[in-house]
């Protein structure tokens, strides 16, 4: 579930957000015990743990873990790699990613490919100038990751 787990680290503190609501604004804090011991309502944010912010967080993470998310995640992600480095193009520098973030590093600006793919209803954002990023839903289905490979394939094509 979190990046950390594929290293030999243990944080002390974690600070999360964006989806673990489910698309709900939302913000957390996690610590170990013995650092975060303060009494309740003791402090509060404007993204923080509001009853219905709390709750669409749980029912988030209640629907990755049953529907084992995590593991499909690392499959699917496993999956868009090894396509997206099979495309052939002299414009790619490096294909890399974990999970299902995955980034797409070309030798020239990456802005009109971005603008290319949304076109044809693709979805991604660039991350610095040469970077395609892609972070799609945990529920992608290999039918749209090759259709996304595709339409990137004749976007950058050999050139």
């Amino acid at each position: 579930m979190w990046g950390f787990e594929h290293y030999s680290v243990e944080p002390d503190i974690m600070c999360v957000a964006k989806s673990i609501a489910g698309g709900f604004p939302m913000g957390a804090m996690i610590a170990r015990d013995e650092i975060f011991d303060l009494p309740p309502a003791s402090h509060s944010t404007t993204f923080g743990g509001n009853p219905l912010a709390c709750a669409a967080a749980l029912a988030s993470i209640r629907f990755i873990e049953e529907n084992g998310l995590c593991q499909r995640a690392s499959e699917m992600g496993d999956y868009l790699l090894t396509k997206l480095r099979e495309i052939d193009s002299k414009k790619i520098r490096e294909v890399r990613g974990r999970g299902l973030m995955v980034g797409v590093e070309l030798k020239e600006k990456v802005r009109p490919v971005v603008m290319g793919l949304a076109e044809k209803g693709v979805l991604a954002i660039s991350s610095g100038s040469t970077v395609l990023r892609f972070l799609p839903p945990l529920v992608i289905e290999k039918e749209q990751i090759d259709y996304t490979v595709d339409v990137l394939g004749e976007l950058i094509g050999n050139g």
